[in-house]
């Protein structure tokens, strides 16, 4: 008998779902998805105030000050990559940094809110600049792993046949702001199972939300063997989950089972039903679940740590590590919580802080026909709660100390002048 989660994915049919492309914006919905579509409409018309426990924001959880990390290589990229479009396409890819743009992120595959220029639409050149954004942004692994999930995507394009659907370079790539100046600026990657949102204040970095996920996740035969994504993240939440006593677990295990027969009717669904920080839930109210990390003892909390440190470690070195002493200083307030299989069939996690929620999921299939959950599809979530995705929190703070009313960038009378953010380290050309 094949252990659950366990069945190889090309054992698996195609599913007959209606054809929507990844390229041209969607506009006839099918009916069953309408409702999902005008929900998420919905959420984006709210203002934003993050996510939050019990829909308060916490407050002087996040502050404007120098990191000493320098992020001129990051405007560098992203210069060099405006500095190869075309005009018609800069336009189309340029916003400024208040856009509402940022959150109509969306980590399906479908194109019913994407926005900016696609790589595919772009020279050999120009693809290879947009990379170049995603490189100096992330770390070694969050590259590799961003590029894998790209080529996964391909995958399915040949698999499925359905060429208009998938591919490696229906991605869209934002610019907000001004790269280069002394102002903060951002870009985002959007597109199929990667969403990547990047805000820059200074020498600061904020990189969330920033979704990853692919349907396959392991390829062992033909031009995509040996390609292989979320082994870190399945593997740490695992050590921790396993290396809990009985009752830390009674507290951690949350339900036994996420196959959807075991799940009541409202964590039943194609999109997401478990996580609650995904696309469009950027004010979602999340309590804390699980067991916390001041009932854990010293070797149990060294695996939590590790945990979120290969989350964190997406981003590129040295802001990963201004990041974690940021949850290091919360590392007691910060919760586990599991569903699922402690052994090799498909479960979910969620680590969640003031400064950080991180969640796992092993879905059912999308463009393969199971019904079942299996290990076959990976969705994650990294967000900031309390006001800090998007640098939100960090930007008030910034406009608090800045004036800008006359064009340029002028601290006010009043502001900390001994604290006051320096802006040279964003790249001075």
């Amino acid at each position: 008998m094949v252990k659950e989660g366990m069945t190889h994915w090309n054992s698996f049919g195609l599913r007959n779902s209606p054809p929507m492309s990844a390229r041209s914006r969607v506009d006839a919905i099918p009916g069953p998805l309408q409702p999902v579509v005008e929900r998420r409409r919905e959420l984006h018309r709210e203002p934003f105030t993050g996510i939050t426990t019990d829909g308060t924001t916490r407050a002087g959880l996040f502050t404007l000050s120098p990191t000493g990390v320098s992020t001129a290589p990051i405007a560098e990229a992203a210069l060099g990559f405006l500095d190869g479009l075309s005009i018609e396409q800069r336009e189309r890819c340029q916003f400024s940094l208040d856009s509402n743009h940022w959150r109509s992120w969306v980590n399906v595959h479908m194109n019913f809110f994407r926005h900016g220029v696609m790589l595919e639409q772009l020279s050999t050149e120009g693809r290879q600049r947009g990379l170049d954004l995603l490189r100096t942004t992330l770390s070694a692994h969050g590259f590799s792993q961003a590029r894998d999930i790209m080529r996964l995507n391909e995958l399915l394009a040949i698999v499925s046949g359905r060429p208009d659907e998938y591919g490696e370079w229906p991605y869209f790539v934002s610019i907000f702001g001004n790269p280069g100046s002394e102002e903060p600026w951002g870009w985002q990657f959007d597109g199929h199972h990667l969403n990547i949102n990047c805000v820059i204040i200074g020498d600061q970095l904020v990189m969330t939300p920033t979704f990853m996920g692919s349907e396959p996740c392991r390829v062992d035969a033909g031009p995509y063997a040996g390609t292989s994504v979320f082994d870190k993240e399945e593997a740490r939440g695992l050590d921790l989950i396993r290396a809990l006593d009985a009752s830390q677990t009674a507290k951690a295990l949350l339900r036994p089972s996420i196959q959807p027969s075991d799940l009541p009717a409202e964590l039943r669904g194609p999109f997401d039903p478990l996580m609650q920080a995904s696309a469009f839930m950027d004010n979602a109210v999340i309590e804390t679940e699980g067991v916390q990390a001041t009932d854990l003892d010293d070797a149990q909390r060294r695996l939590l740590r590790t945990l979120v440190s290969t989350y964190v470690g997406w981003t590129r070195n040295g802001h990963a590590d201004v990041k974690m002493d940021e949850v290091d200083a919360h590392l007691d307030e910060t919760w586990f919580a599991w569903m699922g299989s402690t052994g090799d069939g498909p479960f979910y996690y969620r680590v969640q802080s003031p400064v950080i929620l991180i969640e796992f999921d092993h879905l059912e299939g999308i463009v393969f026909d199971n019904d079942m959950r299996t290990r076959h599809h990976v969705h994650s979530v990294v967000r900031t709660p309390n006001g800090g995705d998007y640098g939100i929190d960090l930007l008030r703070q910034h406009h608090e100390r800045y004036d800008h009313s006359t064009g340029h960038h002028v601290a006010n009378e009043h502001a900390d002048h001994d604290h006051l953010h320096p802006h040279g380290s964003a790249g001075q050309r």
